[in-house]
């Protein structure tokens, strides 16, 4: 595995494989890998021949506040990572590199509704930095297909948006969730977590599973069985951003016709933030 910081070297390591004849898949991420950012690259080598990973953590999406500065940088141990799991190219670009005339004055690329609401709604800004990122290096790397954890939904439901508003020919895959044993969705953040914090995380899954369960039971008084969860959270030890029922596709609230849902949850332990989701097709086969 090759790892380059320019954009000239990373177009002209995707060229020669391009020459090849080679199909060209991207991971883009922000570093600090777990098993979660392994499987998306392990699902790459098998639908491509070269798969490109990004490692950046872009400011333009993290508010006042955030954990920008604190947010691990784990670089070999991530190249490690990425070798194992048969990355072919490894694009770690500076600040100064994506951003050369800096940021006050970048272009920005925003995709309305989807956007709002949920995360965008917490976060504002953070999905004008995203779908900008995600368009620079889409632009740098011109892959063939891209591959996107599902635990953050929302993102990537504005992801696939901008491909499709803005006629980008790439394939957009979501993958399933990696969790701990115990349920946890993996994430970058939860080495935040302390070790009595850490053993009351995975009440956000089972939160999720409750309201799952009871909807597949029949219920449907949604602010009822929602407000209910938000108090066994609370008690639980978390301070709940939103939890939400929401149609899959539109993100829109959800009503009792729909079929396609998904229940999306964002929840502070201290100050660490726990973002998860869990799609729910009732007319899918039981």
């Amino acid at each position: 595995m090759n790892t380059v910081k320019t954009v000239r070297e990373l177009r002209a390591a995707v060229a020669r494989a391009r020459n090849e004849g080679k199909r060209i898949g991207f991971v883009p991420t922000m570093g600090n890998l777990h098993s979660g950012h392994v499987a998306l690259i392990t699902k790459a080598t098998q639908r491509v021949d070269f798969v490109v990973a990004s490692i950046f953590v872009n400011p333009l999406q993290f508010g006042a506040g955030e954990d920008l500065d604190k947010y691990p940088r784990t670089l070999a141990a991530d190249q490690e990572k990425l070798l194992q799991a048969g990355c072919h190219l490894l694009f770690a670009p500076t600040v100064e590199e994506m951003y050369p005339d800096g940021m006050a004055g970048q272009t920005r690329v925003s995709v309305p509704q989807l956007s709002e609401g949920l995360c965008g709604a917490s976060r504002p800004g953070h999905f004008e930095g995203v779908a900008t990122v995600v368009s620079k290096l889409f632009n740098m790397v011109q892959p063939d297909l891209a591959i996107f954890g599902q635990k953050d939904f929302q993102q990537l439901a504005v992801i696939r948006a901008l491909v499709h508003d803005l006629n980008m020919p790439i394939q957009i895959i979501g993958e399933p969730t990696v969790r701990a044993a115990d349920g946890l969705a993996l994430s970058s953040r939860n080495g935040f977590l302390s070790e009595e914090q850490r053993a009351i995380a995975p009440e956000v899954y089972r939160t999720l599973t409750r309201i799952s369960d009871a909807i597949k039971q029949g219920e449907r008084d949604y602010p009822t069985l929602i407000n209910e969860q938000i108090r066994q959270l609370e008690a639980a030890g978390l301070r709940v951003d939103y939890l939400e029922i929401r149609h899959a596709l539109t993100l829109r609230p959800a009503t009792v016709e729909d079929r396609d849902l998904v229940i999306l949850v964002a929840a502070f332990l201290g100050t660490t933030r726990l973002i998860d989701n869990l799609h729910l097709n009732l007319d899918a086969p039981a």
